[in-house]
C-alpha cells in the first residue's frame, strides 16, 4: 500500500465517512478506523477507492449498529440520542446548524444516506448506485427527493436541483 495514497485518504475521507457511519452506528469513528486498517492492509489498490472505503463503512457500521442494538436490548437500556449530523463551518451565514442537523435527521435514511455520500463525500451517483445495490437513477431520485425535503423543513423555496 502506497503510503502517499493512504494518508491522502485519509485526510480526504475520513471526516465525511465518520459523518457517513452515524445513521448506522453510536462509533463512527472507530468503524472509519477499522475500515482504513482493511484498507491499507489490501494487497492490491481498488479501482475506485472511495467507494470502496463507503461501501466498507457501511457494511461495518451496520454491522456494529446490529451488534450495539443487540447488547443495548439484552442489556434492557434503550436509549435515544440525537446526534447531530453536521456541523458548518463558523463563516456561513444564516444557517442554523441545529435546525439543519435536526432537518437531515429527519429524512428517510435511505436519502440522508445519498445526501451524505454525494455532498460530503464528492461520490457521483453512479458510484452511490454501486455502494447502496440501486441504480444511478434511483440515487438521483433520492438525493432530488431529499433535498426537496429539506428545503421544505428548513423553510427554502423548494426547487428540484440541477441534473448532474
Amino acid at each position: 500500500m502506497d503510503p502517499d495514497l493512504l494518508g491522502y485518504l485519509i485526510d480526504r475521507y475520513s471526516a465525511a465517512l465518520i459523518l457517513y457511519a452515524r445513521p448506522w452506528c453510536r462509533c463512527p469513528e472507530d468503524v472509519v478506523q477499522e475500515v482504513f486498517i482493511r484498507f491499507a492492509r489490501q494487497r492490491e489498490t481498488p479501482v475506485h477507492p472511495a467507494a470502496w472505503l463507503y461501501r466498507s463503512v457501511r457494511n461495518a457500521a451496520i454491522s456494529a449498529g446490529r451488534s450495539e442494538r443487540r447488547r443495548t436490548n439484552h442489556e434492557g437500556n434503550v436509549a435515544a440520542k440525537a446526534v447531530l449530523l453536521f456541523v458548518p463551518p463558523d463563516d456561513v451565514a444564516g444557517l442554523d446548524a441545529t435546525a439543519a442537523s435536526e432537518a437531515l435527521t429527519k429524512l428517510p435514511l435511505d436519502q440522508r444516506e445519498v445526501i451524505v455520500a454525494h455532498l460530503w463525500g464528492g461520490l457521483t451517483f453512479e458510484q452511490i448506485a454501486e455502494l447502496t445495490g440501486g441504480s444511478a437513477a434511483t440515487a438521483w431520485r433520492r438525493y432530488s427527493a431529499g433535498l426537496v425535503s429539506l428545503r421544505k423543513m428548513m423553510g427554502a423555496p423548494c426547487k428540484t436541483p440541477p441534473e448532474k
